[in-house]
């Protein structure tokens, strides 16, 4: 049994996500979690809200509420939200509780110690109007490099170049356009990543587990020239600089960069889980964390979009590895390109495109599951339209799974009294079914070992599409007529099959696979990914083993209600 740690990208606490954020990370963490567990193995599925920074502080404003209260109500409504999509986390924690807090100042204490960090005096944009110093991200301009006219103070995302907000030709700032900033001296703190440039390209180079956009990403800034980078900010809301315990000198109302803060938070919210779950054994934090604690054995798997990719593979290693501390670095980092809004981006500031909790108002989770794991935006971005989602939602799930599903379900209970027949002996039907799941079987399994999403699930909807070809063939509500052994060895074989696409169904739709799975009678423990002898798996269910048709598992999305989310939320090319 393997030891699997899974985190996904930290959805910002300023309101709820869109479904380019959920497709992007914290949805494909799921599927590979609930993939593992499946096969057998102990997995530990850790999350959190990024809670620092400006944007908080600025969205609590505009809420007219304390910011803390503001974080408080915003983690449950990005909980709850996570609930709807059935994300199962083994904990959700919070980058704004204590044992993140005293991580981020124990990094920072021991990179001090390594020579790592210096103060600096720096100079910074000011803007008047604000009446405040302006984060990075919160000037905005003309990039020096390619002229995109919204590059923003960190990094432009039209080339990519990282950038100091004093790079840019004709700033302003975000939060109230005005251009009346002035570049003014202040003390920060600095975290010294030239120093620490070649451990960290050494690490890159040894990553063999990294798809080729994380790499091409990793090297881009490697090859550039690291930065040394301001791991500090002249906020209220974060976690105070420290030294030997107390607030450092000249420091006083300066905080850690949410940056440095964030990726420390996966450590934190183990701290917290393991606090709330008795913290021994393999609930121990540090098993999963500290090699020399045991996390020796551990894979690390890391799921997040291409824009964060950059921090997790320089950034963060620059205070894992400058810490020269035994903690547990990343094995495999499953990186995404962009779920699209009818070809333009979606967008939590601007307010594009669907978010969260409206799809769920519109349709269960496992709807929206399905759509974005079977079109996920793996080796390019992915576009949404309405019409692409009906039509995959209505061909996949309610015509081939929720009718293959409906159909030897009620037939069972019409004409064999809702029980598994044990009459018959397999023929040509079931030896031609037997062979397709003995070849796609083991291609779903690979496809989900490489986190191949998207081909893992066409390789399930290929098996689904099986299981009706498989009844065409078997036709046992024509041979009923004349020979009811025959007609019973099809139903039979149907009838696990429907088990198994259940099974199957469990990382992708883990709601509908319960339904399904339930009404067959299958017990907990023999529902896992452990499929063995293909024969075995046709006839799984005991003779005479009583199954209930479920209610009908998806309704088919209909063109008015396409045109009615249309004319609600867009659904058009974005402007040139």
């Amino acid at each position: 049994m393997a030891r699997i740690l899974i985190t996904s990208a930290l959805p910002y606490i300023n309101g709820v996500k869109h479904l380019g954020n959920l497709a992007g990370s914290m949805l494909p963490a799921d599927v590979y979690a609930r993939f593992q567990r499946a096969m057998g193995h102990d997995v530990l599925y850790i999350c959190a809200t990024d809670e620092h920074g400006t944007p908080a502080e600025l969205a609590a404003a505009a809420a007219d509420m304390d910011v803390r209260a503001y974080c408080d109500e915003q983690h449950e409504i990005q909980k709850r939200a996570g609930d709807g999509f059935a994300l199962s986390y083994d904990y959700f924690g919070r980058t704004s509780n204590e044992p993140n807090i005293v991580l981020t100042q124990h990094f920072a204490h021991v990179l001090e110690e390594k020579g790592l960090i210096e103060e600096r005096l720096e100079h910074q944009v000011f803007s008047i109007d604000d009446d405040r110093f302006l984060p990075d991200r919160y000037v905005e301009g003309t990039c020096p490099h390619c002229d995109f006219e919204r590059a923003r103070g960190d990094q432009c995302d039209n080339c990519g170049r990282l950038l100091e907000p004093t790079d840019l030709k004709e700033p302003y700032s975000k939060i109230s356009g005005s251009k009346n900033l002035e570049v003014r001296e202040t003390k920060h703190l600095h975290l010294l990543q030239t120093k620490v440039e070649p451990q960290i390209r050494a690490w890159v180079d040894a990553a063999t587990e990294w798809p080729s956009l994380a790499k091409s990403i990793a090297y881009k800034w490697l090859d550039e020239g690291l930065r040394d980078r301001s791991i500090t900010r002249d906020l209220k809301w974060g976690v105070p600089v420290t030294r030997d315990g107390q607030p450092r000198e000249g420091f006083e109302n300066k905080v850690f960069y949410v940056w440095f803060d964030a990726p420390i938070g996966y450590i934190g919210a183990t701290v917290e889980w393991a606090e709330a779950n008795g913290g021994a054994g393999s609930r121990d934090w540090e098993s999963w964390w500290r090699t020399d604690k045991g996390a020796g054995d551990v894979t690390y798997v890391q799921f997040m979009g291409k824009d964060n990719v950059a921090f997790h593979t320089v950034s963060f290693p620059a205070t894992i590895l400058g810490s020269e501390e035994p903690w547990k670095t990343v094995d495999k980092l499953k990186a995404f390109n962009w779920l699209t809004w009818y070809g333009g981006k979606f967008s939590t500031s601007e307010q594009r495109g669907v978010f969260m909790d409206q799809a769920l108002d519109l349709l269960p989770g496992d709807y929206w599951r399905w759509y974005l794991t079977a079109n996920a935006p793996e080796g390019a971005d992915s576009a949404f339209t309405w019409e692409h989602f009906q039509s995959l939602i209505n061909s996949d799930l309610a015509n081939v799974l929720g009718n293959f599903v409906n159909r030897i379900t009620r037939y069972t209970a019409s004409k064999f009294d809702g029980r598994v027949p044990a009459a018959g002996e397999p023929g040509e039907a079931e030896a031609w079914i037997a062979d397709e799941l003995g070849q796609r079987l083991p291609a779903i399994v690979a496809h989900m070992e490489a986190m191949e999403f998207r081909k893992a699930a066409a390789e399930v909807r290929a098996v689904w599409a099986a299981g009706n070809e498989y009844l065409t063939r078997a036709e046992p509500w024509v041979k009923y007529k004349s020979d009811v052994d025959a007609a019973a060895v099809g139903v039979r074989t149907g009838l696990n099959l429907v088990a198994l696409f259940g099974i199957l169904a469990q990382p992708f739709i883990p709601e509908a696979a319960g339904r399904i799975l339930d009404a067959m009678g299958v017990p907990q423990d023999r529902r896992s990914w452990q499929f063995g002898d293909i024969a075995g798996l046709l006839d799984a269910l005991p003779h005479g083993h009583a199954i209930t048709p479920p209610p009908v598992l998806f309704a088919k999305i209909e063109d008015d209600q396409v045109a009615e989310w249309t004319q609600r939320f867009g659904g058009a090319e974005p402007d040139a």
